[in-house]
């Protein structure tokens, strides 16, 4: 069996950055860490890579593990790999993201690790580069909402305008402008208007809207953009 000689071996992690919408806010899961050093603080949900595994693979075991999701679509969000990340021995990590609907996978989360849902602008602490991994992954997460309708996947089949744009300016952490939100969005041609109106939040009331299926795929580059200015929401 042939190996590289001279060169030192490194332990390989992963940690998973899962946002999740309740319906009203934009939160972020969050774990007790199992072990020393920093056992009990508040962590992603991260653990090593085994030598028959992939990272992808690795990632929706840990989620498991650690929160009882699965089948929860994660994308690679980047390599943190600073010499000293992890005080304990050097620890590459491969990060991942996903934005969920909390209440679909609300019946499969498991306490054991305490798991527990964070308002964004209420976190805690968290340890080693676990701000940092936010931090990124919140950035990344406002760009594909600039540039794509993915946020629709998080919503009821029927939605108000009001309802949609809770759901963005939870993702940007910012009041966005009634009018013009409402304005851009219908002029994508995305939406479907229903007869039907959502009346518990008013007196007037606020028409439902449907994503309209059969132009979603071939006309969501009309989204591209729908943030103005998007650079001046990437912040902390």
């Amino acid at each position: 069996m042939h190996t590289y000689t001279g060169q030192e071996r490194f332990l390989l992690a992963t940690d998973c950055i899962i946002f999740g919408f309740d319906g009203t806010d934009i939160k972020l899961l969050l774990i007790h860490r199992g072990l020393e050093p920093m056992k009990d603080h508040w962590s992603l949900m991260g653990g090593f890579v085994q030598k028959d595994e992939t990272p992808d693979d690795a990632a929706n075991r840990v989620l498991e593990q650690l929160t009882g999701l699965k089948n929860v679509y994660m994308e690679q969000l980047h390599v943190f790999g600073a010499p000293d990340r992890d005080p304990v021995e050097r620890t590459i990590s491969v990060a991942y993201f996903a934005l969920i609907d909390i209440h679909q996978y609300e019946a499969q989360l498991t306490h054991e690790h305490h798991a527990e849902w964070f308002q964004l602008n209420e976190l805690p602490e968290l340890i080693f580069d676990h701000n940092e991994m936010v931090k990124l992954a919140k950035k990344q997460l406002r760009y594909k909402a600039a540039l794509h309708p993915i946020l629709f996947q998080l919503l009821p089949e029927k939605f108000t305008i009001p309802q949609l744009q809770a759901l963005y300016e939870g993702i940007y952490q910012s009041k966005l402008d009634d009018r013009n939100f409402s304005r851009k969005i219908l002029s994508t041609g995305l939406l479907v208007k229903l007869p039907e109106k959502e009346k518990l939040s008013s007196k007037k009331g606020a028409f439902y809207y449907k994503l309209d299926q059969s132009n979603y795929l071939e006309n969501f580059h009309s989204f591209l953009n729908f943030i103005p200015n998007p650079d001046r929401f990437f912040k902390d």
